[in-house]
């Protein structure tokens, strides 16, 4: 049977990977960790890994599975995004093209990975010859906003993210611009949700440094637990696509994966999905 692969991109946040590692673990066959050799952004930013993350990758590692991959990631002459592209292409030949290539961020945790494994299984006739049938699996993310006193606000509505493909024929991110079967599998995102030290430092060096308003920083510094309700407009590129924050009372990332799991309002219904996995089929009938 064709390999479960899964990537994750190792940079300045790091550390959030012992949320996401754990929930993908048992169901991998092999978990890549691609960190650039210099410690570099895709700014060209310097960042440092303490020996004692790969300490717990060392123990957390029982059956053998993680490979850390180092090479040269940034190159000055490129852009952020390009810079971006680049390392998912070269992280994706790694990972061995043949085999369901899986790549998820830092900071993305599943809420249900075995499951999403189950429904990509339904696919693997696509692994046969990926570069004539490509294809992206696609899920759902619930984006964490900000830590606040008491527990964290977010965005009340999801996003889809495209994960998994058998051809990493990237374009933009993670988005090969090919036929998308989406799941409705959802990820807790703790995009946002940094110290402000942390998300001044993400705003400069990440893939979309180039896009994000004017407005977005000083918004995401002022809003709190009291005054959430009363502000919109929270997205960090088109502030209208976020509209409004929910709040949640904890900062325990298993109990936040369990009210998202319960919560109806942020749940994928089965009309939904099949409207948007026949729109994807049509629209690639004929190409």
């Amino acid at each position: 049977m064709k390999k479960i692969q899964v990537g994750f991109l190792v940079s300045y946040d790091y550390d959030l990977l012992k949320n996401a590692i754990p929930q993908v673990y048992k169901e991998a066959d092999t978990i890549f960790l691609a960190i650039d050799k210099d410690r570099k952004t895709w700014n060209g930013g310097s960042f440092v890994i303490e020996d004692e993350f790969f300490q717990w990758i060392k123990e957390t590692d029982t059956d053998h599975k993680i490979e850390i991959y180092e090479d040269n990631f940034y190159r000055p002459e490129l852009t952020t995004m390009d810079c971006e592209v680049r390392e998912r292409k070269m992280l994706s030949e790694k990972m061995g093209i043949g085999n369901w290539l899986i790549q998820i961020d830092a900071d993305e945790y599943f809420l249900d990975f075995a499951a999403f494994i189950k429904d990509l299984r339904k696919y693997d006739s696509y692994l046969d010859n990926p570069s004539e049938n490509p294809i992206q699996i696609g899920c759902f993310l619930t984006h964490l906003y900000k830590y606040t006193d008491d527990g964290i606000l977010y965005v009340e509505n999801l996003t889809r993210v495209l994960l998994a493909t058998n051809y990493p024929n990237y374009k933009v991110g993670r988005k090969s611009k090919e036929r998308v079967i989406y799941t409705d599998k959802i990820l807790l995102h703790e995009c946002l949700s940094r110290t402000e030290e942390q998300l001044a430092f993400k705003l400069e060096n990440w893939g979309h440094n180039v896009q994000i308003n004017n407005s977005f920083f000083d918004k995401w510094k002022s809003v709190n637990q009291d005054n959430y309700k009363e502000m919109e407009d929270f997205y960090y590129i088109e502030p209208e696509t976020w509209k409004t924050l929910g709040y949640m009372p904890t900062k325990n990332i298993g109990e936040m994966q369990r009210f998202v799991s319960s919560s109806k309002a942020l749940k994928i219904s089965k009309s939904f999905l099949l409207s948007k996995n026949f729109g994807q089929w049509f629209k690639f009938l004929f190409k």
